[in-house]
């Protein structure tokens, strides 16, 4: 079937990604020397795909520059504070037809896009062992036939998806009689098709490791691109480097501080001098203890 179009969801915080989210959108994030979403949407341009939605939220005003430089849509999802990606999706809905649904996050080493697709799918790596990832299970015919929080020797979801025009119908069906009901805003999208799989109908595209490529953290990022190991392109990352006199590098093991309605209010880490907790709210450092 031929593609329609591609939706691009932009719309969090990643706030797990911290400070780097704090300061700037993460799909703004450069990776080797492209900008996160500039290489996705490049890469959908090159596949044929010139018409390209990008959902926003968080940070919405840094994707404006895209419209003139690529020609993207914007689409704002106003609950994305209240909501999870559920919202992004219902935000796109009038959109929805043989669409690609990314994630703005992602870097795909090689260019997974084409312009004609023969089914819906979600995209899969593989892990040997035990995994904490949402691993899948599929039926005779290739389609997914269960979805579990954790596994072992199993394919598990990475990356984007495609929707086909039954699929993105019957999906939106299902939300909206869904979309209101206690429990549905916390949601992720993947929760509620892992809900009807008798009815939404996807298979896995299966890819090799090192195709596909997100990282949730700063030391992620570090694994990958190690030019960051030494210059985090953080202001707060390098005032503290400053007050504390440590290099950049000796920052590590960065987490997210969430407040009690789930919103990042600072960060924590490690260096040689000590365990820190940094508060954006107040803008200070404090030590919280020595490290083991």
């Amino acid at each position: 079937m031929k593609v329609d179009n591609a939706i691009i969801m932009a719309a969090g915080t990643s706030s797990r990604f911290a400070p780097l989210s704090y300061e700037k959108h993460k799909a703004m994030t450069v990776v080797k020397g492209e900008v996160l979403i500039e290489r996705q949407i490049r890469q959908l341009i090159e596949a044929g795909i010139s018409d390209i939605y990008i959902v926003i939220g968080y940070k919405a005003e840094q994707f404006e520059y895209l419209i003139e430089k690529y020609g993207v849509k914007l689409i704002p999802n106003n609950d994305y504070k209240n909501r999870n990606n559920n919202a992004s999706i219902w935000a796109a809905r009038d959109v929805l037809k043989n669409s690609y649904v990314c994630s703005a996050d992602n870097y795909f080493l090689e260019n997974p896009f084409e312009s004609d697709v023969d089914d819906a799918y979600y995209a899969a790596e593989y892990a040997e062992g035990s995994t904490k990832e949402w691993c899948m299970t599929e039926d005779g015919e290739g389609y997914i036939s269960s979805v579990m929080i954790g596994g072992k020797d199993a394919w598990f979801m990475f990356g984007h998806t495609f929707w086909s025009g039954e699929f993105s119908e019957k999906f939106l069906s299902i939300l909206d009689k869904e979309y209101d009901l206690p429990g549905t805003a916390n949601k992720l999208w993947e929760e509620i098709f892992m809900a009807h799989l008798d009815v939404l109908k996807m298979k896995i595209r299966k890819y090799d490791l090192g195709v596909i490529y997100e990282f949730d953290t700063l030391d992620e990022l570090r694994e990958f691109d190690d030019s960051y190991i030494t210059d985090t392109r953080s202001k707060l990352l390098k005032e503290i480097s400053s007050q504390l006199n440590v290099p950049e590098k000796d920052i590590v093991n960065i987490r997210n501080i969430n407040g009690a309605n789930a919103e990042a209010i600072g960060f924590e880490f490690e260096c040689p001098k000590g365990l820190y907790n940094y508060s954006y709210e107040t803008q200070t450092l404090q030590m919280r203890g020595q490290k083991n």
